[in-house]
């Protein structure tokens, strides 16, 4: 018998992630130099990471014999000071995918289901059908959370609904005075966990408040510049977090993106660089759609999606030219492209390349 046969029939169905094309393989294709490629496919910070975070890794490098705080009690200190919650609120992740997959692994089971939004993050049906629970889609209102459809979704049987604010990869945002009306009314014995991976890139008069009752999960991978570190945070009531660590595994966040993460949550500076030049960008790239005469989704993360039509073939004439965007067909938007704001002379070479690749 082969082990394929042995894993459960949820498991082997389960198709894979896949992330936005490195940089390093589309040179390797191309035949081009990396410094001649633009990645705008995973919203990654074009500014690069926080200094502060910099700094603190090159001071803990003689640290690495060394296990990393399982616990970790400096970071949860300084989300707790920055952010007004308790240490008992919180859960560290390896990235917020861990965090999210780790409200999975606690609280749902094959006899369960979850809820997520069309055109929602591709990771929320794959944790569900890891666990073997029954995953729920319900449908948009256009490209917007309908947070009315997803109550008439709930089943005597669900006991979580993900939802991302804003959401990825549309970039939409529900008004939280909404969300929070959607809270009251969910059953208390179904989970609601609010995805804010893109939380930072909000003006400040849309900035989260503290909503009871949820999971919210937030990453520094986005505008703080740490994706390849993975550090991400979950915070809940302590009863939910205390599940959450009990199913986490030990030392999932490695040292250097602890003393990362902990430089990089205090450096307001570089947060408000960042949210700067995305404000900017967005104006930027909007503009260039426009005179394109291309339909977009208004965006509050640090992306933007637009529809192209043949957006696979346009795509591929993008990625000659060495930009890389990222289709999104696997979303249930075959005919748009999702592109990473970039810095001001980033933005400039992609419309130019789109244009052209427009033309034929």
């Amino acid at each position: 018998m082969s082990q394929k046969v042995v894993a459960p029939a949820n498991v082997r169905s389960i198709a894979p992630y896949v992330p936005g094309k490195p940089i390093a393989e589309t040179a390797r294709e191309l035949g081009l130099e990396e410094s001649a490629i633009l990645k705008m496919a995973s919203n990654e910070n074009p500014l690069g990471s926080s200094p502060k975070a910099v700094a603190a890794i090159r001071g803990a490098l003689d640290q690495l014999a060394y296990y990393p705080d399982g616990a970790g009690y400096e970071l949860k200190m300084v989300l707790s000071r920055v952010f007004g919650v308790k240490p008992e609120n919180l859960v560290l992740g390896n990235g917020s995918n861990d965090v999210l997959e780790l409200t999975a692994r606690g609280f749902l089971t094959r006899d369960d289901s979850a809820i997520y939004s069309r055109h929602g993050f591709m990771v929320y049906p794959l944790a569900i059908q890891a666990i073997g629970a029954t995953a729920i889609e319900v449908p948009t209102r256009g490209y917007d959370t309908d947070l009315g459809a997803v109550l008439s979704a709930i089943r005597p049987d669900t006991r979580m609904v993900f939802i991302a604010n804003p959401n990825n990869p549309t970039g939409t945002f529900t008004p939280w005075e909404e969300l929070r009306a959607f809270i009251a009314r969910v059953p208390s014995n179904v989970l609601v966990v609010v995805d804010e991976a893109y939380g930072e890139y909000l003006p400040p008069e849309l900035v989260s408040p503290a909503v009871s009752c949820v999971v919210l999960s937030r990453t520094l991978s986005k505008a703080y510049g740490l994706a390849g570190l993975r550090v991400g945070y979950g915070v809940a009531s302590p009863e939910v977090a205390d599940v959450m660590n009990r199913v986490r595994q030990p030392f999932n966040v490695n040292h250097l993106a602890l003393v990362a993460a902990q430089a990089a949550i205090e450096d307001h500076d570089f947060i408000e660089r960042s949210r700067a030049n995305n404000a900017a960008g967005l104006v930027q790239i909007e503009a260039g759609f426009k005179r394109l005469g291309l339909e977009f989704i208004p965006s509050r993360a640090n992306f933007i999606t637009v529809r192209v039509g043949d957006a696979a073939g346009v795509y591929q004439k993008l990625l000659a030219k060495g930009v890389i965007v990222r289709p999104i067909a696997g979303y249930g938007m075959p005919e748009h492209l999702r592109i990473t704001v970039g810095l001001p002379e980033h933005n400039a070479r992609f419309l130019a390349a789109l244009e052209q690749a427009l033309k034929g």
